[in-house]
């Protein structure tokens, strides 16, 4: 039992993976100090925001697997497309989900006015999605991150 925890935590994919969401997460609740001149807890486990802390953790696990396991293996091949689809999903499908939001929230707020009461209380969720730059920003720390770590630690 012990080796199976002991195997987990020292795993080069999983470790690499984890501190580039983390990198990513630290760098969006900074950013967004500096943005807003306020400090915002939810950003350092929320969505949305710059840089994509999804697209850090899926970029950092291809480039460890194709530094550590070759181009031609099972483990960079799943990897790499599991990045392709999350960055798009990130870009697409969760970027419109936070533009609708924006607008249900804003509907909801103006039937409420209008009725002078509020009929309801809901309050989607906005950030969600990530515009390519944000893609492109969480790419970039997965990948220093992944690269640092892998010639620092693993080779």
């Amino acid at each position: 039992m012990l080796n199976w925890l002991i195997e987990l935590v020292s795993n080069p994919f999983l470790i690499v993976s984890v501190s580039s969401w983390f990198v990513a997460q630290v760098l969006k609740t900074i950013i967004y100090v500096i943005v807003h001149r306020e400090m915002n807890w939810e950003r350092m486990i929320g969505d949305g925001g710059m840089p994509s802390g999804h697209s850090a953790t899926v970029s950092s696990l291809a480039l460890m697997c194709l530094l550590m396991c070759g181009p031609g293996s099972v483990e960079f091949a799943i990897s790499a497309i599991l990045a392709i689809i999350v960055c798009h999903d990130a870009m697409g499908v969760r970027l419109e989900t936070g533009k609708q939001a924006v607008v249900i929230n804003e509907l909801v707020e103006a039937f409420n006015l209008m009725v002078s009461q509020d009929v309801t209380d809901a309050q989607l969720k906005e950030l969600v999605g990530h515009t390519p730059l944000q893609v492109c920003a969480g790419i970039l720390v997965g990948v220093v991150n992944a690269v640092v770590m892998y010639f620092c630690f693993f080779v």
